[in-house]
């Protein structure tokens, strides 16, 4: 019987938790025992049910994730926790790991990424992968996915506004649109794509690491 690795998941973004729930939900060796969405309610949780690994949100309300990491790293030795965040700053990385944080994962980085940080945080090992990007291979990246699913530029670059949990209002004023357009793309999106809810947007987006 292969013994599941027990997950607690701290994210304050409930589209991006519902894609990540999709993502892990099939997956045999994990077990989701806990979803919350700031750290108080994260602190309480591990007391009543403590999991193996936490998959902690770096920017939450009131208590922000590093601090909450510092505390749950003195409070239980063993538990493993992997910050998540959307931002790709060496120096916060480095505080993550001060205060305690197992791995480093972006938002942005795909299935494969999230699976390989649990897998080797689970045995022991720290896991902050390097993130430097690559203009040329991400080009070429970029538009081989444009012609995989008939996107158009536009509607790629709201998916990419939607992984970092914007809402329709502030895609708008990023791209100077109104919010009639936005609310257009994103239903092109979705039916482009064949998707129904905006869950299933979300499990796309990190499946395909877009």
């Amino acid at each position: 019987m292969i013994e599941k690795i027990k997950l607690t998941i701290a994210d304050d973004h409930t589209l991006f938790i519902n894609g990540l729930e999709l993502l892990l939900q099939d997956e045999k060796d994990i077990e989701i025992l806990d979803i919350v969405k700031d750290s108080k309610t994260l602190l309480t949780s591990i007391e009543k049910n403590l999991p193996d690994m936490v998959l902690l949100d770096i920017n939450m309300p009131g208590m922000n994730g590093l601090e909450a990491a510092k505390i749950l790293s003195r409070k239980y030795p063993g538990l493993k926790i992997i910050m998540l965040s959307t931002y790709n700053e060496a120096h916060l990385m480095d505080k993550a790991r001060k205060n305690g944080a197992n791995g480093y994962l972006l938002k942005t980085d795909s299935k494969e990424d999230l699976l390989q940080a649990i897998s080797l945080v689970s045995k022991g090992h720290e896991c902050f992968f390097d993130h430097k990007p690559d203009p040329v291979n991400e080009f070429q990246k970029g538009d081989i996915f444009l012609k995989q699913f008939d996107l158009t530029k536009r509607e790629l670059e709201i998916l990419q506004l939607l992984k970092t949990n914007q809402k329709n209002q502030q895609i708008a004023d990023r791209l100077f649109l109104s919010i009639f357009t936005v609310e257009t793309h994103r239903k092109n999106i979705m039916k482009k794509l064949g998707l129904n809810n905006p869950a299933s947007l979300m499990k796309f987006i990190i499946e395909n690491n877009i």
